[in-house]
């Protein structure tokens, strides 16, 4: 069983790729940075990913497509061509970025990808992205704990699953960090460690689902 832990800095100087990041951000934007491997991206995404750019009042979202999410088979993962390609498709409005940022940089887990953007762009607030699926599961990605140091985050709730993430391990450890969801748009500016957990109309469509339909010819 794979188990999380602390993660080690890594330089990224080294990497060319890493000053290509593909997009530009200005000093002083709020940020989303919306993670995942969106295996494939799906209207649930575009629901997460608009919610928090308007209720957190972001600037720009930023789509980070994992190039293999540690957690998930490879062999169920579909090309980062693919992925990217069907994140464009659902990442509408000038406000959606999608970007390919984890495979320039090398970065294989969120810490080693946040401190290489906060590094880079060190006057952009910046806030992670989650839906509440992740968050509880949250206690199993390497570093978590420094990630809730690093940054603040925003969880937007998701079907089936909000009433449990509320209850997970990183819900419990950092419930004295919670936002009210009225302060939402104050999460970018504050001192981390800090989060909302965004409630509204819910969107039922995931990745496992249309996975499944096109395993079975579906499309």
């Amino acid at each position: 069983m794979w188990f999380a832990g602390p993660a080690r800095r890594r330089p990224q100087a080294g990497r060319p790729a890493a000053l290509k990041l593909g997009f530009h951000l200005e000093p002083g934007m709020r940020v989303g940075l919306y993670g995942g491997s969106f295996n494939p991206a799906h209207q649930g995404h575009a629901h997460v990913a608009e919610t928090a750019r308007r209720r957190l009042g972001l600037d720009r979202v930023i789509w980070l497509v994992s190039p293999q999410n540690p957690l998930k088979a490879s062999a169920e993962t579909l090309p980062l061509k693919d992925r990217m390609a069907g994140a464009r498709g659902v990442a509408r409005g000038r406000a959606m970025v999608v970007s390919d940022a984890e495979t320039r940089t090398g970065s294989q887990y969120t810490i080693d990808t946040l401190r290489a953007l906060r590094a880079r762009f060190p006057r952009v607030h910046f806030v992670w992205i989650m839906g509440a699926d992740s968050l509880a599961d949250f206690h199993r990605w390497r570093g978590w704990t420094q990630i809730m140091a690093e940054v603040p985050v925003a969880v937007v709730s998701r079907p089936w699953i909000s009433l449990k993430s509320r209850f997970s391990p990183a819900a419990r450890r950092f419930a004295h960090a919670r936002l009210a969801p009225q302060q939402a748009k104050l999460l970018p500016d504050v001192t981390p460690p800090r989060w909302v957990f965004l409630t509204g109309p819910l969107n039922f469509q995931s990745s496992t689902a249309l996975r499944e339909r096109m395993r079975q010819g579906g499309g």
